[in-house]
């Protein structure tokens, strides 16, 4: 389906599980973004990439209709050789990757982009790992997954920065594979 593909407030009520007054309570709060067509007594419409972002974000499932085939991930690493093995693995996983080298790269493209999953070491240059957490928290639109050499306690951090999950360099493919399995 086409991103730019525009739903009715009930089509939305129906893909999300909830009643027509619940999504025009969303737009009117300001948490679904809408279009009003003009001339009309209040109709509203819904990109479909703003319905799938708002979705994500609220930690609601949502529909094989309205999932992209195209999945992105954002690798964010300084070391290319990292960077490219994790692409390996992505890529023969069917995700389309993006890489960024350092933290500041990495906050604009995953802003950008809006990834279904951001791998991110905490050793870079410009920003780190962790301010790059802090800056995103609030625009989360996908899984992040820290991968780094950093100690456990720091790892651990991560989670209550809102990582999903971390794994410790070095790890196998196949460990990142299994953790990539259960999410997608």
């Amino acid at each position: 389906m086409d991103n730019k593909r525009l739903y009715t407030s009930g089509e939305v009520a129906k893909a999300c599980g909830v009643t027509l007054r619940t999504v025009l309570n969303w737009i009117a709060k300001g948490l679904l973004k809408a279009h009003r067509l003009p001339g009309a007594r209040g109709d509203a419409r819904i990109l479909k990439s703003d319905l799938v972002d708002f979705m994500r974000e609220h930690q609601m499932p949502i529909p094989v209709e309205l999932e992209t085939s195209e999945r992105k991930a954002l690798i964010v690493d300084d070391e290319r050789a990292m960077a490219n093995s994790i692409q390996r693995v992505l890529r023969s996983l069917g995700f389309k990757t993006l890489v960024a080298s350092d933290g500041f790269s990495a906050g604009l493209l995953y802003a950008q982009e809006k990834p279904q999953l951001m791998t991110l070491d905490l050793q870079m240059p410009k920003l780190n790992g962790m301010e790059v957490l802090q800056r995103i928290q609030h625009q989360k639109s996908g899984r992040i997954l820290v991968i780094s050499g950093m100690d456990a306690t720091l790892l651990q951090a991560t989670l209550e920065l809102g990582a999903d999950a971390y794994l410790a360099k070095p790890f196998d493919n196949e460990e990142l594979e299994a953790l990539l399995g259960q999410w997608f």
